[in-house]
């Protein structure tokens, strides 16, 4: 199977629901806790999120395509090879 066609799992937030992507576990109406094996996963999913958010972070606050003049698809390599550098492969 070639890198394009490995299953890949995308973790998410709430604003995300039903694609199919990892989202944390919410508690529902009227329940007061999650279950252990919900809150073990919503830890995986937390420490996920730390590596991502940063490089979110930058690329958003224009540090890092502040002054791109990139043409064609130039912009969106330049935001890949961003992420995967600044995005540690998660593999545990």
């Amino acid at each position: 199977m070639s890198t394009s066609e490995t299953p890949s799992t995308h973790v998410a937030d709430g604003g995300y629901r039903g694609i199919g992507a990892l989202i944390p576990h919410r508690r529902r109406r009227g329940q007061r806790h999650l279950s252990a094996e919900q809150e073990a996963e919503n830890g995986v999913h937390r420490k996920a999120r730390t590596h991502v958010e940063p490089a979110l972070s930058r690329l958003k606050n224009g540090k890092i395509l502040r002054d791109c003049r990139l043409k064609g698809n130039g912009v969106h390599q330049t935001m890949l090879g961003t992420a995967r550098l600044h995005t540690p492969a998660l593999t545990e």
